[in-house]
């Protein structure tokens, strides 16, 4: 049986759907998630209907980027295992979470939001190159900007980028959309005594190998004090309810004495 446990009670966030709590987010959503009921490859619906999620957060007045992963078209890592060559593989990963990129766009301007993809590996024929300042100056104007092809550098995550842009973007807080609605002790989809946690120490994370972020990641969310707030990207509704303090989630941040 499920459980959810916290040192101390999480307080419910200030704010509403039409006052948000959070005035710069980035979203950080995974590759898989991209693939719906697919085993494979991006599914229009699933996209379209996360498009329409953050279509609705940037309507309520939050200024949104997102990272997206690669891992529903190729794993560097799953490459690398195989026998490729670790550099060449995590190229390769990069170069779809550009394909992502470019497909989250399409849905976000069929809602009608304004949604820029800047990259950190250039191809000026299909997005910008990733430019700090054009990137702030996009999202005070209402855009949602997509950060693609990682950090630009192998060896690491989809996840150490998030970070990286959040620090860099100066955002509130980082959402990380996950397949289930928060941190739990181990695996709730084969564990049923999985216990979820309402809130969380950044050291919690990382001294309990929770491993819902590879620790540089983690690590550089506390050296820059911006909370990352775990959530279930498939339920419909979750990002606004969550944006809105009334979603069930995880708060990983540093806990009041």
């Amino acid at each position: 049986m499920l459980r959810a446990v916290s040192d101390q009670k999480t307080p419910k966030p200030s704010g509403s759907a039409d006052s948000p709590r959070y005035r710069r987010v980035l979203l950080k959503v995974s590759g898989e998630a991209l693939m719906g009921s697919q085993n494979y490859g991006i599914d229009i619906e699933t996209a379209d209907r996360i498009a329409s999620e953050v279509a609705d957060a940037v309507r309520s007045g939050v200024e949104m980027c997102l990272v997206i992963g690669g891992g529903n078209i190729f794993r560097g890592l799953a490459g690398a295992a195989k026998g490729m060559d670790r550099a060449a593989a995590d190229y390769m990963g990069m170069l779809a979470t550009v394909m992502n990129a470019l497909a989250m766009q399409t849905a976000l301007e069929g809602k009608g939001i304004q949604t820029r993809v800047q990259s950190a590996i250039p191809m000026t024929t299909v997005c910008e190159p990733y430019i700090r300042r054009r990137a702030t100056r996009h999202m005070e104007k209402g855009r949602v900007v997509i950060f693609a092809a990682g950090t630009g550098n192998p060896f690491f995550t989809t996840d150490t980028a998030a970070a990286l842009r959040a620090a860099e973007m100066s955002c509130d807080a980082l959402f990380k959309g996950t397949q289930v609605d928060g941190v739990y002790s181990s695996d709730p989809r084969v564990n049923d005594d999985a216990t979820r946690y309402d809130e969380l120490d950044y050291l919690d994370v990382l001294t309990k190998d929770l491993r819902v972020m590879d620790a540089s990641a983690v690590t550089l969310m506390r050296e820059n004090s911006i909370p990352i707030v775990v959530f279930d990207i498939a339920e419909t509704g979750g990002l606004a309810s969550v944006l809105a303090g009334d979603g069930v989630c995880t708060v990983i941040g540093s806990k009041k004495s």
